[in-house]
């Protein structure tokens, strides 16, 4: 099985997560090969939270042009993660709100 930590990159808070924190849902980038069950494995151990539910979306990699040079963005892997009713919140997304 793999670390955790490995599978859960950092969380995502923009303004639109943010709105989903009210809904028991957090955004994570993981790593591009980690599958649903290995997210919620994840979540559960480091948080100490019930997961209900995962969700996942690839973000494609995007164009970019810096002078002259062009290139591309990483691509990456979404997880949207919803806690079961009754899970405490996760703390870091509350300072952010």
């Amino acid at each position: 099985m793999k670390n955790p930590r490995d599978v859960i990159k950092r969380p995502v808070i923009t303004e639109r997560t943010s709105e989903l924190v009210n809904e028991l849902k957090y955004v994570f980038e993981v790593d591009i090969k980690a599958n649903k069950v290995e997210i919620k494995q994840a979540v559960e151990q480091i948080f100490k939270v019930k997961v209900a539910g995962v969700n996942t979306m690839r973000v494609p990699a995007k164009p970019k042009r810096y002078g002259r040079y062009n290139g591309y963005t990483s691509e990456w892997k979404k997880a949207i993660v919803t806690l079961a009713e009754g899970s405490k919140p996760l703390e870091f997304f509350e300072a952010s709100v």
